[in-house]
């Protein structure tokens, strides 16, 4: 069972990678991997009640990110319809192209550690599309963003999902994990900003949004809802740390009240009219197959963690490589193939507190790898799956442009990291 479930997951995540030259939409093969695992496990178990029981506890968890995803994209998607972005458009001045991918990482970097990477995300790849119209230069951008969301989440305690797991289940405190951390993550974006702007020069062209769009809201309508919009998301970290729920309930709750807003906006408004900015409109316009290629990922996870594979290769690494930095680098760069919550998770699983106590060396180095490890490979995190959802990146474009800056980047902070505690 366990050889034919990796196998299974193997050909799915080629398929997947394979995209450009097979032609087919990476969410069918990522749908097909994830039935196919659980299949297999359910028919070769003697236990159904199990199994079943164990896809539904994935499905909660997974659930949760995914109606995340789709609340945070419809208010991007909102905020977008009113020209929101033009208010941060406007004031960046500049139209050097370098000079702006330093803004454009920053403005990622600090966001992703208020909100999560995965908004974060999502909010500025949509505001470069507003900036930059030459597309092969914005893909390019959108690949720094992925490095600059995931090392901006990896020191705050909602800014990554790994962060936040530690966090909760007590292996780390907030305060301690963003002193120990935001040198280590700085150093980790700063080294590719640093060897890109080298290469990069010139200026850049803004998309003439004026002919891209004959119905331009009001102002005082665009402002109203891009700063109800960003609220809302600021919102969404404190509503978690106020009522303990999950982050989607937050982001849905804010959906909600961003529809009522708008819905009040444009009452009066012929229906013809008010439908493009309408929640409903940007629910329509939500990019659905990269929501699906996200399910068929995590559930596929889902069966090599419930069949206890993570766990074992955990442990291998564990009894096999012995040396904790050496582990810990390990599982970073593993979650850009396989997702890194249940890599934590089985981390978590393995290491007890006792062993190692709150705020040890081995959580804090842990937080810092697995949070930024996964920029190695455009679907290695949530925001790179965005990303490549949003503005459809290659798998191999990025691999060829971005996957060795981020692996860099990567390696230095984790150096620094390491000679920050020694120090």
């Amino acid at each position: 069972m366990h050889t034919a479930i990796i196998i299974v997951f193997i050909l799915g995540y080629l398929l997947i990678v394979a995209e450009h030259f097979t032609k087919i939409n990476k969410a069918a093969p990522a749908l097909l991997t994830g039935v196919l695992c659980w299949t297999i496990y359910i028919l070769s178990e003697n236990d159904i009640h199990l199994v079943s029981e164990n896809l539904m506890e994935h499905l909660s968890e997974i659930s949760g990110i995914l109606f995340f995803l789709m609340g945070a994209m419809a208010i991007v998607e909102l905020i977008d319809a009113h020209d929101g972005f033009q208010i941060i458009t406007d004031l960046i001045k500049t139209n050097k192209t370098r000079k702006l991918l330093w803004i454009i990482s920053f403005i990622a970097f600090f966001l992703s550690a208020v909100l999560d990477n995965l908004t974060a995300t999502i909010v500025v790849v949509s505001l470069l599309k507003k900036l930059i119209s030459n597309t092969q230069r914005r893909l390019f951008f959108v690949g720094i963003v992925v490095i600059a969301a995931n090392a901006g989440g990896a020191w705050s305690p909602i800014g990554d999902v790994t962060t936040t797991m530690l966090w909760i289940g007590g292996q780390v405190t907030s305060a301690n994990i963003i002193a120990k951390l935001i040198l280590p993550s700085i150093v980790c974006l700063l080294v590719p900003l640093t060897i890109i702007s080298f290469k990069i020069k010139g200026n850049f062209i803004k998309p003439d949004l004026a002919k891209e769009d004959l119905k331009l809201a009001s102002k005082f309508d665009r402002n109203v809802i891009f700063f109800s919009g960003v609220g809302v998301l600021l919102f969404v970290p404190i509503f978690k740390s106020a009522t303990h729920l999950p982050p989607f309930m937050g982001m849905l709750f804010g959906l909600g009240l961003l529809w009522i807003i708008s819905e009040l906006l444009h009452k009066d408004k012929d229906e013809a009219d008010k439908n493009v900015y309408s929640v409903v409109y940007a629910l329509r316009k939500i990019d659905v197959p990269s929501i699906l290629f996200f399910l068929g990922i995590l559930v596929s996870v889902g069966a090599l963690q419930s069949t206890g594979q993570l766990t074992d290769l955990a442990s291998l690494m564990s009894e096999k490589i012995g040396n904790m930095n050496i582990i810990v680098l390990s599982i970073g760069l593993l979650s850009a193939i396989i997702d890194n919550v249940p890599l934590v998770a089985a981390s978590m699983g393995m290491y007890d507190l006792s062993v190692y106590p709150t705020n040890h060396y081995f959580w804090e180095f842990l937080a810092y790898c697995a949070g930024t490890g996964g920029s190695a490979l455009i679907i290695g995190s949530a925001a790179g799956v965005a990303a490549m959802g949003i503005e459809k990146i290659e798998f191999f474009g990025y691999l060829k442009k971005i996957s060795w800056l981020a692996l860099l980047g990567y390696i230095v902070g984790a150096l620094t990291y390491i000679l920050q505690s020694n120090i």
